[in-house]
């Protein structure tokens, strides 16, 4: 049971870590200012699909589990 849940640990960090990989960098001078120039928002259309899927595993993992509870 350990051994899958660090298979399934890894799986879904490799499967996010592209999240943290296309992030936009920030340009941070110090100043503190909330007001000025901000770069565009990043699209998340992308990335909607992996969540979608991360959330029906997660889903299906957590009613199996709890079946087998009961």
């Amino acid at each position: 049971m350990k051994n899958k849940v660090i298979h399934i640990f890894f799986i879904s960090f490799f499967l996010l870590i592209d999240f943290v990989a296309f992030a936009q960098p920030g340009d941070d001078d110090g100043s503190g200012g909330l007001e000025g120039n901000d770069p565009p928002p990043a699209p998340i259309n992308g990335k909607l699909i992996w969540l979608a899927i991360a959330a029906v595993i997660f889903a299906f993992y957590t009613f199996r589990k709890n079946r087998k509870l009961a």
